[in-house]
């Protein structure tokens, strides 16, 4: 079995504290300069993306937008480009992941069941035959909906904390040792800052999910969860 908080870790350490690291300690002139600095900062959490790509072979859509944006992060630097189109890119990728999965509700593949009620993981021939025996279809449905629309606007609102955050921090000018620094101070930031009323976010989605389910189906968790299969 992976071991999940190793690995937790070690995401937060490459994809946060190596590059906010270099970006605000090693980018200067003597050490590795404003663009190395940049590159070599992504170039852990770009590596270390891909590889956990192929290796664990999940190419989904949330995890490839990941890596595109730390290339972005790396390709905008080099082109040298105006410290707001930083602030655009980092609000794009989570405002994507909201369109796609308000998008994904006009598909057979769902975001909502397709990541969260995965039938790896919740007992869905139950959850569905208990909605028909009690005649929540409706009920069910609406519930769907709208836990659909409350991921997406934890994403949108990443995208709005991300967009302000950049604004906020990004005032030097492109390709020198300040702008690195505020880069390295942005990186370092953005995971308390964005991740925690995100993370609050989803888990008042989840629990609001299932609370709804658990009046659709009067069935308990334990029953809806596959606990230890």
């Amino acid at each position: 079995m992976e071991n999940k908080p190793h690995k937790t870790i070690l995401n937060l350490v490459i994809n946060v504290i190596i590059p906010a690291t270099i970006l605000t300690k090693f980018s200067t002139d003597n050490y590795l300069g404003p663009t190395t600095g940049v590159l070599v900062a992504v170039s852990f959490p770009a590596t270390y993306g891909l590889f956990d790509l192929i290796k664990n072979q999940k190419w989904n859509f949330i995890s490839i937008l990941g890596v595109i944006s730390v290339l972005l992060t790396g390709g905008l630097a080099l082109l040298k480009l105006n410290a707001i189109w930083f602030a655009v890119k980092e609000s794009a990728i989570p405002l994507i992941i909201a369109i796609a999965i308000l998008v994904s509700t006009r598909t057979k593949y769902s975001f909502l069941q397709t990541l969260i009620l995965n039938p790896k993981l919740f007992d869905m021939d139950l959850i569905n035959q208990a909605i028909e025996k009690n005649n929540t279809q409706i009920y069910s449905q609406k519930l769907f909906f709208k836990a659909t629309w409350l991921i997406a606007f934890s994403f949108l609102l990443s995208a709005a904390l991300n967009f302000f955050l950049a604004i906020f921090i990004l005032k030097s000018p492109v390709d020198t040792p300040e702008f690195n620094i505020e880069l390295g101070k942005m990186t370092a930031l953005s995971f308390p800052v964005i991740m925690i009323p995100v993370t609050s976010s989803l888990l008042f989605t989840i629990w609001y999910l299932m609370s709804g389910l658990k009046k659709a189906t009067g069935l308990n968790t334990e029953k809806m969860i596959k606990i230890n299969k």
